[in-house]
């Protein structure tokens, strides 16, 4: 009997330690492909899965929690394991900490509890008692909720957050939101009235852009229709837009080449814009695809609310309230119903807004109206008016403004505030006691503007001869001409700049007319100062510095910080490019730490391009470098290609197409009518270009003897290979393996054989190069042979074609008429 009772006991301990295990293995196990009703998880049991406790059942994807801006604060989302990114998030609003369970009940509902007692719930598929019979996570990351016939009750394809995968279908109705902004603002991407917009997510939102107003989309349609859409899918590289019988309407092409491994997704970003990102790329770096919108400024809020959006993201207030006390920030003004606790404030003219284009005029009248309106409007916060049609346009709310595009006049703005205004933008008269006061103070001033003129005429004639000429020296016209550029960089003392660059103790580098230190400024900021030490042809270049690159503004062009004339010291103060200049890194044969891979010598490339096209086309004048050369590429910490040293840099006006000159440049890299003496045009920027693209794709010069007769000159070796469709063998050995089936290789070198045409008109714009590079439009066969006996040419509407003439090779030898700067 007793005997009996102790094995009793046994078997009820291991049963019992059995029953516990296996309690524990179901808490804590992954589970693949799905999981059943009665399931519970909270982010501290799976803290050794990285919080994931449900994967797809070829472990694409994860259903799991992962930490929020710290690591206090849980959400529930699906991951993409590969790349770690977030394609779908259930409580993005409402974070939990690890104590919140997951919990899928034997109702059917799956939700997401903060105590894990059933009291607080911040997420829910609200699906109880509907049949449900299992949770499945997709290969494709659309976590269902299936029921017994396996049909889906919920998914969430049905409620995406900022992130849509191939094959989703984006209905009318879903909508995806973006992150806040610094500003809290949010943007949305939804269907209205059968159009796909972005809006702005203010009090009212503001449309900032409608896929019916972009002309790059691909019309798919061979009938006629109403052309209303009604869905979106990604499929492989395309986004495509079908309408209310299924048909395809539309199409974005997402990125030129076809892979079918490729997974490609969109993703709502922060900003604003849409960004297209292949999965498969896991974390390396992301391919150039088209960008949602297109333009920088297009989007609510590049810049703060009120500054103007310029190329490229930079950013000013505006002149008229730069020195008021707004703080250029948009006043918080309380309604009250009278227009007397109000003032308007000039923002300016010729401005543009993005929501312009997509809302409706308030009305039609004249400027006063508009003005007079807006007073007693408390939805009227901001106010445009255009002069041409005298529409009428008011918002509550506003983000970045822009300048209008040339060929419009564009919007007169007004902004309401109740603080007091200084000077000419107050909409109400000075008191009589004020302009009494002011015509005062005018007459003293310019009594003693009088006085101090008379004093300074009495010692001038008393002055000997040598301080005559040193006052004459130091008025010279270069300080003339220096006080009248518009905009000009920040002026320094030329003590400032020896006591920031330690007596010029620590040089970095060489230019055409000087040496460059490394300096550094009392906040910790680096410098690099140029010190021209050959004034006459060198001073020219100094102004021809400060003059151009200190009022252009691009991400691939240097900074120009500011400059020093004093005496006889000419300075230029640039941005500091941590990793030099670009002749190191593709010209080094023996340290392997300088080799540049594949992606990021395409990167400069078309940084580069961009650039150019950037001089030659969107400036208000236009801009020939006359010095294109690696030497003249500077790389920063992330080898953003920035291009420098404009001291030989000409303006011509946009309608003419050439300009001549005496002879600048480097040779090996200057176009032949430098040297024939012909007149020259932004087309010998693009022969140089070309030459510094062979350079980076064979990581060599265009001359060099070392090689083989038949490949020490690049140019012809390339134009060789080219005709012969091997243009990949042109490629530095050194990345060859990396760069393996990639398109853009063949495509650089056949660009940059484009590029060195002997004759201009056959050597593509550079907005053409850029285009080519990014894969927006096929590269087409470059003449590469005498045979051919057909003559070309280029121009911004794309190629031309005359059967007389041939080509023939270009050929320079490499000495230099400047050295490296």
């Amino acid at each position: 009997m007793g005997f009996f009772k102790i094995a009793s006991f046994l078997f009820f301990f291991f049963s019992l330690h059995l029953i516990i295990q296996t309690n524990t293995a179901i808490v804590k196990s992954q589970r693949i492909d799905q999981i059943n009703p009665g399931f519970r998880a909270s982010a501290s049991e799976f803290n050794h899965t990285n919080g994931v406790f449900l994967l797809s059942k070829s472990s694409v994807f994860a259903l799991g929690f992962y930490a929020g801006a710290n690591d206090n604060t849980f959400s529930l989302g699906i991951i993409h394991i590969s790349s770690s990114r977030v394609i779908w998030t259930a409580n993005r609003d409402s974070l939990v900490n690890d104590s919140a369970f997951f919990v899928f009940n034997e109702t059917g509902d799956a939700y997401l509890d903060v105590s894990g007692q059933n009291q607080t719930t911040v997420w829910s598929t609200e699906t109880a008692h509907e049949g449900v019979l299992s949770m499945q996570l997709l290969d494709s990351g659309n976590l269902v909720l299936k029921s017994k016939n396996g049909s889906f009750i919920w998914q969430s394809f049905h409620f995406p957050t900022d992130t849509l995968l191939p094959g989703q279908v984006f209905w009318e109705g879903l909508k995806l939101k973006s992150y806040p902004n610094d500003n809290d603002l949010s943007n949305f991407l939804e269907f209205k009235q059968g159009d796909l917009v972005l809006s702005a997510g203010y009090q009212n939102p503001q449309i900032y852009w409608a896929l019916s107003n972009d002309s790059r989309k691909i019309q798919r349609a061979t009938t006629g229709g109403s052309g209303y859409v009604l869905f979106a899918i990604l499929e492989s590289n395309y986004w495509n837009f079908y309408g209310m019988e299924g048909e395809l309407l539309w199409s974005f092409k997402i990125f030129w080449h076809f892979n079918r491994k490729d997974r490609w997704i969109s993703v709502l970003n922060t900003d604003g814009t849409i960004s297209f990102l292949n999965l498969e790329n896991r974390k390396s770096a992301e391919p150039e695809t088209i960008r949602i919108p297109a333009e920088i400024c297009g989007v609510p809020e590049p810049c703060n609310p009120l500054f103007i959006c310029y190329f490229d993201n930079h950013c000013q207030c505006p002149s008229t309230i730069l020195d008021k006390n707004f703080n250029c920030k948009l006043p918080s003004i309380p309604c009250n119903g009278s227009s007397n606790s109000t003032k308007l404030l000039y923002l300016g003219e010729n401005l543009d807004y993005f929501a312009l284009r997509f809302s409706t005029p308030s009305f039609n009248s004249d400027l006063s109206s508009c003005k007079t309106a807006c007073f007693s409007n408390c939805s009227c916060n901001v106010m445009f008016y255009e002069p041409v049609s005298r529409n009428c346009y008011f918002f509550n709310e506003i983000g970045s403004l822009q300048r209008s595009e040339g060929g419009s006049g564009g919007y007169i703005s007004y902004m309401k505030t109740n603080l007091p205004i200084n000077g000419n933008n107050s909409e109400t008269n000075p008191s009589p006691n004020r302009r009494k006061h002011i015509v005062l103070m005018s007459l003293l001033m310019a009594a003693m503007a009088l006085g101090f003129m008379g004093l300074l005429c009495f010692l001038f004639y008393r002055q000997k001869m040598k301080e005559l000429l040193s006052s004459i020296d130091e008025a010279t016209e270069e300080d003339k001409f220096l006080n009248e550029i518009s905009g000009a960089p920040m002026r320094y003392s030329y003590r400032q700049l020896r006591r920031a660059t330690k007596n010029f103790s620590t040089k970095i580098g060489d230019g055409g007319f000087g040496s460059v230190y490394l300096g550094k400024m009392g906040d910790g900021s680096r410098l690099a100062v140029k010190k021209l030490e050959r004034i006459g042809q060198g001073g020219r270049e100094f102004q021809a510095e400060v003059s151009l690159i200190g009022g252009i503004h691009h991400v691939n062009l240097v900074k120009l910080k500011g400059f020093c004339s004093e005496s006889l010291h000419r300075l230029l103060v640039y941005e500091y490019m941590s990793n030099g200049s670009l002749d190191k890194w593709i010209f080094n044969k023996k340290e392997d730490d300088l080799l540049l891979d594949w992606n990021t010598r395409f990167s400069i490339a078309l940084g580069t391009g961009r650039a150019l096209a950037y001089l030659h086309q969107e400036c208000e004048s236009k801009i020939i470098h006359c010095d294109i050369k690696p030497e003249n590429i500077l790389l920063d910490e992330n080898f953003t290609p920035k291009l420098s040293d404009f001291g030989m840099a000409k303006s011509m006006d946009k309608q003419h197409t050439s300009i001549f000159t005496q002879l600048r440049g480097t040779r090996g890299y200057v176009a032949p009518e430098w040297i024939t003496t012909l007149a020259i045009s932004d087309k010998s920027d693009v022969y140089s270009y070309g030459m510094l693209l062979l350079e980076i794709i064979a990581g060599r010069k265009s001359y060099d003897p070392d090689y083989p007769p038949e490949m020490a000159h690049l140019p012809s070796y390339a134009t060789r290979m080219v005709a012969e469709q091997k243009g990949f063998r042109v490629l530095d050995s050194r990345v060859a393996g990396e760069a393996e089936g990639d398109w853009r290789v063949e495509a650089a070198v056949q660009v940059a054989v484009w590029c060195v045409q002997e004759e201009p008109s056959l050597r593509p714009p550079m907005r053409k190069v850029v285009q080519m590079l990014e894969g927006v439009c096929p590269v087409p066969m470059p003449p590469c042979t005498a045979e051919m006996g057909a003559s070309l040419w280029w121009s911004n509407e794309g190629l031309g074609m005359n059967l007389n003439g041939c080509f023939s090779e270009v050929r320079l030898s490499d000495v230099r008429l400047s050295g490296p700067r």
